[in-house]
């Protein structure tokens, strides 16, 4: 039986609550997010094993980090997966659209199906969902609400040339 982790952590948008096995992170949850903020039944709070993630998320809402190295580990179809790989390679302070996306992971007409899946991502932020807008520049849904959503595009960009790799 696989052994779930937990801990939680204040951001700049709102607590996180961060989610993880021996293998990788699984989830990030934001307060205003459809899945519970408590962790289940059998899960395990710990702050070690969950170091690495806060302290990289840490370093992202400072401004001090582009792109994060982590273990991850989401849970989704086959067809998730490889939208979300394909959020990965979204540059920072960059965005793209559904429909972008779906030619990227070469099924053009599924940009709807994109749309889902992205709504779907279970380790926002680092899985950078929020980096995907409408074809027509307008901002569209997203887990920790759209404040937020408009709150990382907008830190991105203000911090892209302050950086230090």
């Amino acid at each position: 039986m696989t052994r779930i982790y937990y801990d939680q952590m204040p951001s700049p948008i709102g607590p996180l609550f961060l989610v993880a096995d021996d293998e990788g992170l699984r989830e990030v949850r934001f307060e205003l997010d459809r899945r519970p903020h408590t962790p289940l039944a059998g899960w395990v709070h710990s702050a070690p094993k969950l170091a690495e993630a806060r302290r990289q998320l840490e370093e992202y809402f400072s401004g001090t980090r582009l792109v994060f190295d982590l273990s991850l580990k989401p849970v989704g179809t086959a067809f998730q997966q490889s939208v979300w790989g394909a959020l990965t390679t979204i540059p920072y302070a960059a965005t793209t659209s559904y429909g972008q996306i779906s030619q990227q992971i070469l099924r053009p007409k599924a940009s709807r199906a994109v749309g889902a899946a992205n709504g779907r991502n279970p380790i926002p932020i680092i899985i950078p969902c929020h980096r995907v807008i409408g074809s027509n520049g307008t901002l569209t849904g997203f887990g920790g609400g759209l404040a937020a959503k408009q709150w990382l595009l907008e830190h991105e960009v203000k911090c892209q040339g302050f950086v230090l790799s």
